[in-house]
């Protein structure tokens, strides 16, 4: 009898395995394929690029705000509170921006506030005094314009994206941010040319970034033309990619009945230490767009546009290579780079004295620039849950405007008193904003993470029940 041969038996293959059923381990070294390598660089970024670049343009001309205050008859102690006294307003609005954005999308805010630019800098062709209420509330129109353009672009770009390429994301981004302040910086240069001013030249400052905010509008709006409401609308951009680079940043619960407080949210998700970086980093890095032309006209040096070169070459040039770090080292250790080198930047300013030598903390403001506002971003956000992605990216632009309102006058009491006291006045300045980013670069070392560096690119259990 011949014996019957036994069936082959194939082991049954094993379950496919979802995203959320892989190792973190496993899941932190997987290397993403070039196709989701290249997700997030279409159509829509580049027109929001090209928006951002044209308002960074307008908003860098700008830079030269303290040579109308000086026409009008101010002093720094004037601009730095017509500054801060705008910066209010435009942290008051960040307070209603993020949940704005979460409920109706970034489109409407971002073309509104684009408006909103236009008018303001028109407006401030008719004011007449420094000391009068129309320069403060049309400054606080100004901030409020620039915080919802900066606010609604950057959470556009977040919420296509996932939590691991946040920072990467961003970052690019801003490198249209970097290049605008050259055009600007350049263009303000052009229009004045020395130290001597002339009504002519400040009504020119304003229509040229009138023209600028309405050339970004068209960007603005196709860029977003097909986002709808939120992270949790129908229209939003997340939800209807393709990309499986984006769909873990897709919302388990598209229908949520009520919106948490900002207060609640805050003590939730606990981000304290990194809106405390946030505050120490707009203190310094809005001081050269504030001070950086009246420490200029001190030291007789008529033109401030090699200071934004160098410094936007120095953070282009850094950025694009770095992108990644917050994703590789962890946003911690990228944080306290950053913080080391601004603070070295800051406490150098008093050695500049002639025009070339503005390239020296250029250098330093830049690279520290680059590396650290995407990580503490990327830090900050991953804190909350992707349905209030908006809040958490606009909280993190409200610390930056409370660094700038705590600096602004701040810089101005000391310049305009540090002289009565025997002390040069921009020398006491610097130094004194050093030590205090010292302060709290060493109170962050010195604190104990609340997790691990690769947590923060982890996806949250949201986002692994998506």
């Amino acid at each position: 009898m011949t014996p019957v041969a036994a069936p082959t038996l194939h082991p049954p293959r094993p379950p496919r395995r979802s995203q959320s059923d892989v190792p973190p381990q496993l899941r932190a070294a997987r290397q993403p394929r070039p196709s989701e390598q290249a997700a997030g660089y279409d159509r829509p970024f580049w027109l929001a690029y090209a928006a951002n670049l044209l308002l960074a343009s307008a908003a860098s001309l700008l830079f030269r705000y303290a040579d109308f205050v000086t026409l009008l008859g101010g002093t720094e102690f004037h601009l730095g509170w017509i500054v801060g006294v705008g910066m209010v307003g435009s942290l008051a609005m960040r307070l209603f921006l993020g949940s704005w954005i979460d409920r109706y999308g970034a489109r409407p805010l971002w073309i509104g506030s684009l408006l909103l630019f236009v008018v303001t800098c028109l407006a401030h062709l008719a004011v007449a005094s420094h000391t009068g209420a129309a320069v403060y509330l049309l400054r606080i129109g100004y901030c409020c314009a620039v915080a919802g353009v900066g606010g609604s672009s950057m959470t556009f770009v977040s919420m296509r994206t996932c939590n691991g390429r946040l920072a990467e994301m961003v970052g690019m981004l801003g490198t249209g941010g970097f290049i605008g302040t050259v055009v600007g910086t350049v263009l303000g240069d052009l229009l004045f040319g020395s130290i001597g001013i002339v009504p002519a030249q400040v009504a020119e400052m304003f229509i040229v970034a009138v023209l600028l905010g309405l050339l970004a509008v068209p960007f603005a709006w196709a860029a977003a033309g097909g986002q709808g409401p939120g992270i949790r609308g129908k229209g939003s951009g997340i939800r209807n990619s393709k990309s499986p680079n984006l769909q873990i940043c897709k919302s388990p619960n598209p229908s949520v009945p009520r919106e948490p407080s900002l207060i609640s949210l805050v003590r939730r998700y606990s981000p304290g230490m990194i809106l405390m970086i946030g505050v120490t980093m707009g203190m310094a890095l809005g001081l050269p767009g504030t001070f950086l032309r009246t420490f200029a006209a001190e030291r007789g040096i008529p033109r401030i546009g090699l200071f934004f070169l160098v410094y936007c070459i120095a953070a282009v040039a850094i950025r694009v290579p770095t992108r990644r770090w917050a994703e590789r080292f962890g946003p911690r250790r990228i944080i306290l780079l950053g913080m080391a080198g601004m603070t070295a930047s800051v406490a150098i300013f008093p050695l500049v004295r002639t025009e070339w030598q503005l390239a020296f903390p250029a250098i330093g403001f830049g690279c520290s620039h680059a590396i650290l506002w995407p990580a503490v971003v990327a830090a900050g956000s991953v804190a909350f849950p992707p349905r209030n992605r908006g809040l958490a990216t606009v909280l993190l632009l409200a610390a930056w405007d409370l660094g700038l309102v705590i600096a602004s006058p701040a810089v101005g009491v000391i310049l305009r008193y540090s002289a009565s006291l025997g002390l040069p006045p921009y020398p006491t300045m610097f130094l004194s904003l050093a030590a205090l980013l010292t302060l709290v670069t060493l109170w962050y070392a010195a604190r104990r993470p609340t997790s691990a560096p690769a947590a923060a690119i982890q996806p949250t259990s949201e986002q692994k029940a998506a």
